[in-house]
């Protein structure tokens, strides 16, 4: 039997370290079109910030190909074949497989702002765009950053700590929309700009002009015009799906899966950014474009490959990351709108801002701008949650009913 994974990240190599647990002898192939080793992209801002190594961000090395009995070809997948159960590459032909696994993550977008696509506007994503930032931030002195959500404030900050002088630009009326409620939004938003960082909110950019020298006149819609010497934008991801035109797979702004990680089409499955599988709350396919998420999806896969039958548990999205001086975390369901009922802790207690939210009875997620011992209380929240285990105490007493129901289950 030969098995075919078409990617090489953190939902690929999950999938092959489990595969490998359960099949030490099929072939195994791994095909990437991202050249070199694979790489944490979560931690490209901490060396843009100069708190980690380049090398550190790899999370493989060459040996562990051969060691494990895996074949890596780097190579483009431009179609599949699943009629034949082929692969057409863009180099090397074609690549028969007996299982595949699409686990191609996702590619940052822009939005459709004039000038936008052009030398000097770039990403935080891929190693590609960690290797053009690096440079410009020893020797430029401003640069304007598109979108506040996790990735972008990570830039801003990045770029903030190094000594540039820093603008955000939100089209919303506040930062981090999808990770934070409103209060945890305010609360951010006072450290960005305590860090010396200028914020737009409800603010449309129109255009991009570029001028001689090579900087940038952004043109802000009702607003003064700004300059920088450069651009990242960080707006947003989409599932790489560009392939899989014609092949009878099920896909909308990703490829649908069900709990066995199993496409529509049979021998076919997919895991990461890439997937939009089952959550914690019953939806049927969401995508949680996290690291996380995708490791736990990609081991689902590995294991049903091999023959297995495993369930996935569903994804529960929880971001976590330190920035401007404070822990800024969410978990779950956090937003007024999606809760019945939420308890806002101590603030002298967690140093900044917490609330844990409640849904008929039930935990159901959290929020936090703060001190990073409190995440402590978001790792066991997390088990009740997946579990739907209700708390059966006082909000005050959450962390002791916690530790105590752990302790239990532990014995």
């Amino acid at each position: 039997m030969r098995v075919v994974i078409v990617g090489n990240s953190a939902a690929g190599l999950a999938a092959a370290k489990t595969f490998r647990k359960y099949d030490k002898n099929s072939e195994l192939v791994i095909v990437s079109k991202e050249k070199g080793l694979p790489y944490s992209r979560v931690l490209l801002p901490y060396v843009l910030r100069g708190k980690l190594d380049y090398d550190k961000i790899f999370i493989r090395g060459e040996a562990y190909y051969t060691e494990n009995n895996i074949k890596y070809v780097e190579d483009a997948v431009t179609s599949i074949d699943a009629d034949k159960k082929e692969l057409v590459l863009e180099e090397n032909d074609r690549m028969s497989f007996d299982k595949l696994l699409i686990a191609t993550g996702a590619y940052a977008v822009a939005p459709p702002i004039e000038g936008i696509k052009q030398e000097g506007v770039y990403h935080m994503w891929t190693r590609k765009d960690l290797d053009a930032l690096g440079p410009l931030f020893d020797t430029k002195k401003s640069v304007v950053v598109l979108g506040s959500g996790f990735v972008a404030l990570q830039a801003a900050w990045s770029a903030r700590y190094r000594g540039l002088d820093v603008k955000v630009i939100e089209i919303a009326d506040r930062v981090m929309p999808s990770v934070l409620d409103a209060a945890g939004g305010k609360l951010i938003a006072e450290k960005i700009k305590e860090s010396g960082v200028e914020l737009f909110t409800e603010t449309v950019t129109q255009k991009i002009e570029k001028c001689d020298d090579g900087s940038f006149v952004i043109h802000l819609k009702d607003k003064e015009a700004i300059k920088a010497d450069f651009m990242i934008v960080g707006t947003g991801v989409r599932s790489n799906i560009q392939f899989i035109e014609d092949t009878g797979i099920t896909a909308e702004r990703a490829i649908l899966v069900d709990e066995y990680m199993q496409t529509n089409v049979d021998g076919i499955y997919s895991a990461g950014d890439v997937a939009a599988g089952p959550t914690t709350f019953g939806d049927k396919h969401l995508t949680h474009a996290l690291w996380p998420t995708a490791v736990e999806m990609g081991e689902v896969a590995g294991a049903n490959l091999a023959g297995k039958k495993i369930a996935y548990r569903g994804s529960l999205n929880m971001n976590v990351t330190q920035m401007y001086n404070v822990t800024v975390a969410s978990m779950g369901l956090f937003n007024d709108d999606h809760i019945d009922e939420a308890y806002v802790f101590d603030m002298d207690r967690y140093d900044g801002y917490m609330k844990v939210c409640y849904k008929d009875g039930l935990v159901v997620g959290a929020c936090l701008v703060g001190d990073s011992e409190a995440v402590k209380l978001f790792g066991k929240m997390r088990t009740i949650i997946r579990k739907g285990i209700k708390a059966d105490c006082a909000p005050e007493k959450l962390e002791s009913f916690l530790d105590i129901k752990i302790f239990r289950d532990r014995k």
